[in-house]
């Protein structure tokens, strides 16, 4: 009657652990080209913390180091959730990939968007409108308005002139949670301070379905400047961070928080990853070195 008891047990145990491998989220990370010498090391960084969650495997698809790639066909359909580590100056994917991957997203699938990733493609209209606003590239009025938040707490949209993308010197700054009953920021400080990166400004794109949900104050432009937005694509959710700039800006406890987070939120609409103890405060940036 032990025995059986005992072989009942492991069962039941054996098929939790299968249950458990089973609902874990399949991620992919997609890089190649990024004007960022660093990528490489960021995209380990960014695999680790969403395999450290326990929620996620991950997968990665290299591009080809320069040039077009025909070759660039990333099953995207198998995944809940897909992650760009591209930069500025990335060549064009196949005609077949970029519909592959609009497809993608406009039927129901999560993308993450991080740092030099609104640099790439500015002539790809849907993948603009993906990530809501974007920089450099030659983007400009044309692009759509710069948006950010006022000093007195009101959302701009700004259609004046001008280039998009910018960012002053690498620094620490503050980050303003705008929307704090969102799953990705609900349960966060509503100001924290964010390790040394740059502080993306001036961003510009067609800003449509887009919400924004943490500023930071750039000294550059003297505005509240876009640092997490969350955009409504089809039935595709996409969560787009400028941070993360260099491995000790994805260091930083708030960065990883907030992609992780996002990551679960663009897979599934709802987050389960908690808000860690060691997250940073108004007053004290917070890390975690990152061994390789």
């Amino acid at each position: 009657m032990r025995l059986l008891s005992s072989l009942l047990a492991i069962a039941i145990l054996s098929a939790a652990t299968n249950a458990t491998a089973a609902e874990k989220l399949k991620a992919l990370i997609v890089d190649g080209q990024n004007n960022h010498g660093n990528w490489p090391q960021t995209t380990q960084m960014m695999k680790r913390y969403l395999e450290d969650t326990g929620r996620f495997t991950v997968d990665v698809v290299t591009h080809a180091p320069k040039g077009e790639d025909p070759s660039f066909k990333p099953a995207f359909a198998d995944y809940a959730v897909v992650v760009s580590n591209f930069g500025h100056g990335a060549a064009a994917w196949p005609a077949e990939t970029r519909t592959a991957f609009e497809d993608y997203v406009r039927s129901g699938g999560g993308f993450v968007a991080v740092h030099a990733a609104d640099n790439s493609f500015p002539d790809w209209a849907a993948y603009n409108e993906m990530i809501g606003l974007g920089g450099w590239g030659g983007r400009n009025e044309k692009s759509g308005p710069y948006v950010y938040y006022s000093d007195d707490g009101k959302l701009v949209r700004d259609t004046s002139p001008g280039a998009g993308g910018s960012h002053g010197p690498q620094a620490p700054f503050a980050i303003i949670v705008r929307d704090a009953a969102h799953p990705i920021t609900k349960g966060m400080p509503a100001t924290w301070l964010h390790a040394k990166d740059e502080l993306y400004d001036s961003l510009r794109g067609p800003a449509t379905n887009m919400e924004v949900l943490a500023t930071a104050y750039s000294p550059k432009t003297k505005r509240h400047e876009p640092m997490m937005l969350s955009i409504a694509h089809g039935k595709g959710r996409v969560f787009h961070t400028p941070m993360g700039h260099a491995n000790e800006s994805q260091e930083c406890v708030g960065f990883i928080t907030t992609f992780v987070r996002g990551a679960e939120w663009a897979a599934t609409g709802a987050v389960e990853q908690p808000v860690p103890a060691d997250f940073p405060t108004a007053d004290a940036e917070r890390s975690r070195p990152f061994a390789k």
